[in-house]
């Protein structure tokens, strides 16, 4: 939903020895109830994205993904 994906860094070892490493968003799957449709929808969002949606409402996101085409 926002668009997060896994960013790229460093382990630095004590010794200063770099390799590289990914760093993971925090992906939840959550359960939304949708009360226009009288359903459950099951989403994969980061912690951010519930934030998102506590402020902003499940209608009003749930159709911005349908207009980029996103299935859930």
């Amino acid at each position: 939903m926002t668009g997060k994906g896994p960013a790229v860094g460093n382990n630095i070892s004590h010794a200063n020895n770099k390799t590289r490493r990914r760093f993971l968003p925090n992906l939840q799957y959550h359960r939304f109830w949708v009360e226009s449709e009288k359903r459950f929808v099951r989403l994969r969002v980061s912690a951010k994205g519930m934030r998102v949606i506590d402020k902003r409402g499940i209608d009003v996101v749930l159709s911005e993904l349908r207009a980029r085409g996103e299935k859930f």
